[in-house]
């Protein structure tokens, strides 16, 4: 189980808490917080100079056991309306502080190996996520509908150093809103210099207190677009989820 706090901690069976497979390319790495946005949120981003990309609407459907055996162990395997598979992995941290690393797979055959390895099945011979959803006990265990504004602005850093930050601003339909602030950057000596940054544009939106996570991502992708879409918090059986 996970729970919103000052950093991520996986919770529920340990042992299964393996990073996904280390031979995969790496490239960009998302630096990310997230907090609790306001009312006046949109507004003050404007002040700053953000400008609104987009606003979007779109469906998250999760799957899982019956018993959550991939989301107590951390995994999150997500099918977005238009986007395809993902499957969201704890990564081996190695970056000191208050935050998490995730893997995040999109590739279908990667995404099947990974699941038959963390539930202890054997890999199929072909077939895409969809295939093994009945063979490995997987079912719907949420879905929802989500409205996010998209936003960029450009924050000039003590040293002189700009950085393109992005700002999602997202509710869902069952009434839950969460912000993420978000960098890029190229290596991970790099990502203490985005943190700070992140944390200093939080500190302009006014929001203190109400951040409540930080983490980062080794996307598998190297190149191409980034499908951003993270959540929130799902109440699922009395179990208050932090999805991303």
């Amino acid at each position: 189980m996970r729970q919103t706090g000052p950093s991520i901690t996986g919770g529920g069976r340990t042992p299964d808490r393996q990073p996904c497979d280390g031979s995969m390319a790496q490239g960009l790495i998302e630096v990310e917080r997230k907090f609790v946005p306001g009312p006046g949120t949109e507004e003050r981003l404007q002040e700053l100079g953000g400008t609104l990309e987009h606003r979007v609407t779109f469906r998250d459907s999760y799957y899982d056991t019956p018993e959550l055996s991939l989301m107590r162990a951390d995994y999150w395997l997500r099918q977005r309306e238009g986007s395809g598979w993902e499957l969201k992995c704890p990564g081996a941290a190695s970056v000191s502080g208050p935050h998490t690393e995730y893997t995040e797979l999109t590739a279908e055959p990667s995404i099947v190996v990974q699941l038959c390895e963390v539930l202890g099945a054997v890999v199929p011979g072909a077939g895409g996520v969809a295939a093994v959803l009945g063979p490995l006990g997987l079912q719907l265990v949420a879905s929802f509908v989500t409205k996010r504004s998209a936003w960029k602005l450009v924050l000039s850093g003590a040293d002189g150093e700009e950085r393109l930050l992005r700002v999602d601003l997202d509710t869902a339909d069952f009434g839950y809103a969460v912000g993420e602030v978000e960098a890029l950057v190229d290596k991970e000596a790099e990502v203490p210099a985005a943190l700070e940054k992140i944390h200093h544009l939080s500190s302009l939106l006014g929001e203190g207190d109400t951040l409540f996570c930080t983490s980062f991502v080794l996307l598998s992708v190297p190149t191409g677009p980034i499908v951003g879409g993270r959540l929130e918090a799902i109440s699922l059986r009395g179990i208050i989820l932090a999805v991303f």
